[in-house]
């Protein structure tokens, strides 16, 4: 009989932070050996070590990491240690889970530049000060040859292809690398040094998370559980969100440009928004979402609802109020942004500029091919006017220019 099971009281407290444990998750392994090192842990005063890693593949955190970052909050809040592992060294691998082609190398002043503000991305949520952040190069680093025999000696090839990305690139003849079947062992190791005794994920990190659990029993560990949670649909309401992808909220975006991209999500995809999103501080909505589940209720309302909430949370509340004002008034009323981007483009030779450089000098564009694609679907204006050819020019003068419904910048070319 465990501690728990003698102590009413325990036991209940470990079933309670148990349900906030499973909370939103999609699988949870190892509950029940949770369940029991929870009460042995409670009983002592001793914190259990939770961690969550990320590799510093893009410079940004978005919505999508989230959804793990808000469980990892919720274990702090019941007093257990988050440990927030940034991924410098598994970065160098490249992350294969759900990729059908090999990713591209990242070089070490890349992975560098991108984890520079991961601490402070997170702090928006963790209260950092509490937490252990640390980077798998402390040991990786270290790893010599022959340490790292040892470690892939611990598993099998034939076990590696059970993974459904690499088997599926086997079958269909798809190059899979030597250096992709380490990242497993890699981040598996990472839970042994860490001595982590839950690791939380998206649930397309099952296979790396499970190699964890078998490599601390393996180095003589209690063996890690393992909570997999869903993988947010990007603003294309159809692929994960992704920086690669380009269909991404990024925490640190703009309040505008994050409450302008929640209303893109189609209604659909805001189901799990708010189920995702919220992690249960959002129950006020339920009756919202249930409505919209039937195809009833006000999804532009509740849209707006959960844009303001989501830049009131990382810009604060008066943010979100003023974001969704905005949106009101220059999306759908059609008014121009009181802080439109001012700035001045000095004219040719020939005493004009051409359109698409001006495009390119006010940041509203990423390619001169994005210029050409945008204008053809009529999201190109100048001073109101529809423009539909991008290849002109403008001579002296102020312009107001519009491309889409949230980019504005107003030139003077002198």
């Amino acid at each position: 009989m465990t501690g728990s099971e003698r102590d009413p009281k325990l036991a209940a407290e470990v079933e309670r932070q148990l349900a906030v444990f499973d909370r939103s998750a999609v699988d949870f392994y190892g509950r029940d050996e949770l369940g029991e090192r929870l009460g042995a842990a409670l009983a002592a005063g001793r914190p259990l070590r939770v961690k969550l890693g990320l590799d510093p593949s893009a410079p940004d955190l978005h919505m999508g990491h989230t959804v793990v970052l808000h469980k990892l909050k919720a274990f702090q809040e019941l007093g257990h240690t988050p440990i927030f592992l940034v991924g410098d060294f598994t970065a160098s691998i490249g992350d294969p889970s759900g990729r059908s082609k090999t990713r591209p190398p990242l070089d070490r002043a890349q992975i560098e530049a991108n984890a520079r503000t991961y601490v402070e991305q997170v702090s928006k949520i963790l209260d950092v000060e509490r937490a252990e952040v640390r980077f798998n190069s402390e040991w990786m680093d270290a790893f010599k040859p022959a340490d790292f025999i040892r470690l892939c000696a611990k598993g099998t090839v034939a076990r590696l292809l059970e993974r459904d990305d690499f088997a599926k690139r086997y079958a269909e003849g798809t190059a899979v690398f030597v250096h992709e079947l380490l990242y497993p062992f890699v981040q598996g190791y990472d839970s042994v040094a860490l001595e982590a005794d839950v690791e939380l994920g998206g649930s397309d990190q099952t296979f790396n998370m499970l190699m964890g659990r078998d490599l601390q029993r393996d180095y003589g560990q209690e063996p890690q559980a393992v909570i997999t949670h869903p993988l947010l649909v990007g603003t294309d309401g159809v692929e994960k969100m992704s920086k690669s992808l380009g269909n991404y909220i990024g925490i640190t975006e703009p309040p505008g440009e994050i409450f302008g991209k929640v209303m893109s999500v189609s209604d659909a995809a805001l189901l799990d928004y708010i189920e995702y999103l919220g992690d249960g501080d959002w129950d006020d909505l339920q009756q919202s979402r249930a409505e919209l589940a039937q195809g009833a209720g006000d999804p532009m309302g509740l849209k707006k609802e959960i844009a303001r909430r989501l830049v009131g949370r990382y810009h604060g509340d008066d943010a979100g109020i003023l974001a969704l004002d905005a949106f009101e008034r220059v999306v759908q009323g059609g008014a121009t942004p009181d802080d439109v981007p001012e700035l001045d483009v000095p004219a040719g030779e020939k005493g004009e500029v051409a359109l698409l450089e001006v495009l390119e000098k006010a940041r509203l564009i990423a390619s001169r091919g994005e210029a050409r694609r945008l204008a053809k679907q009529g999201a190109l204006s100048i001073d109101g006017e529809r423009v539909e050819d991008p290849t002109g020019s403008l001579g002296p003068g102020v312009y107001l220019i519009r491309l889409g419904k949230r980019k504005y910048a107003r030139v003077t070319v002198v």
